[in-house]
């Protein structure tokens, strides 16, 4: 039987926005703000009832963002996800019945991790890139620095805690395959549309990410 993973991102950013939307029209103009500062990926979070009709807006009138669907915690969520037209997910943990769906749905999946014990578990599932999730609470760059040795095989997304004082730091790290974060799409910002304050956020997250 064949894992869904996702080890190899198609999109050129290492920096995913987190985002939790309250107006689904905000979607699309926040989709090609962030695009213009650089950032091609997004994770739209199933924290709001509106998640799904902005994913679908932003899969159906912005088809250059890579459209991640985050906090997918239960299996009846993968196909809903997948109808909206996101083309992967990411979840703050990790269960049997998650698994099953999305191996079935052969949706690429980022699954959430915080302990040795969870991140060995998942990669005898299959995977290789997961969510360090809260990254902070967890140890953040001390505790992917210790992962690293016992564990050189996996990549991590961390993601909780994340800014722009430790991005630079997380993405040196060698098993850090990038970082999320919701900084990027600051509330007021959205409820305001404040679109060109989002994209020097992404582009001071995109030059603090180059080189790295």
């Amino acid at each position: 039987m064949t894992t869904t993973c996702f080890t190899r991102p198609s999109f050129k950013s290492r920096v995913v926005p987190v985002i939790v939307l309250k107006d689904a029209a905000h979607a699309v103009p926040l989709a090609h703000a962030l695009l213009e500062g650089g950032i091609d990926v997004m994770e739209i979070t199933l924290r709001s009832g509106v998640a799904l009709q902005a994913i679908e807006a932003v899969a159906r009138d912005v088809p250059a963002m890579h459209l991640g669907a985050g906090t997918v915690t239960r299996a009846a969520e993968v196909p809903q996800v997948i109808n909206a037209g996101a083309t992967f997910a990411l979840s703050p943990g990790c269960t049997d019945a998650l698994v099953d769906a999305v191996r079935t749905a052969n949706l690429p999946f980022i699954p959430g991790v915080m302990t040795p014990g969870e991140v060995m578990r998942a990669r005898d599932q299959g995977f290789t890139l997961m969510k360090l999730f809260p990254a902070a609470q967890a140890g953040g760059i001390a505790m992917l620095a210790a992962l690293g040795a016992p564990l050189p095989d996996v990549r991590f997304c961390p993601t909780g805690g994340v800014s722009t004082e430790n991005l630079r730091a997380l993405l040196s790290l060698p098993n850090v395959a990038m970082a999320g974060g919701s900084w990027l799409t600051p509330a007021d910002a959205l409820q305001s549309g404040d679109w060109k304050r989002i994209t020097q956020l992404a582009r001071e997250a995109t030059a603090l990410a180059a080189g790295v």
